[in-house]
């Protein structure tokens, strides 16, 4: 295929071995920034929350302009919140990490708003080309 082929037309390839391993680390620290949160939200509320949900929108979106791509944003997304589920369910011995207090709610529906809006909202590249606009 041609370089003057539209991105969506062409095929599919699996990402640089660096940029596999920038997505699994952007995980993995989008796990660490969720067990953090969970920790510093109900110290401090509502400081505390408004701190946690700074520092994954700040994650997310600073992976998303270091990779130049909407997954730099989701790797780290999909890390808090597979970490923020995990740590809602009870153990055996009858320990949880969230009670049922507003802010908790707030911490688990709020991450979850943030992680999709960054996601979506992330400043991409666009694709190379001329620029096409009606009436010309």
């Amino acid at each position: 295929m041609s370089d003057r082929t539209p991105a969506m037309a062409r095929p599919l390839r699996p990402p640089a071995a660096g940029r596999a391993f920038a997505y699994l680390l952007l995980f993995l620290l989008g796990g660490v920034v969720a067990v953090a949160g969970a920790l510093v939200q109900p110290a401090w509320f509502p400081g505390g929350l408004l701190l946690a949900l700074a520092a994954e929108a700040g994650l997310c979106l600073g992976a998303a302009r270091a990779l130049g791509s909407r997954g730099g944003a989701a790797a780290p997304a999909g890390g808090w919140m597979l970490t923020v589920i995990l740590l809602t369910a009870s153990r055996p011995e009858g320990d949880f990490m969230f009670g049922a207090g507003s802010g908790a709610y707030l911490f688990l529906l709020g991450g979850m708003a943030v992680a999709v809006m960054c996601a979506t909202l992330a400043p991409v590249r666009q694709p190379d080309g001329a620029p096409a606009r009606l009436g010309k």
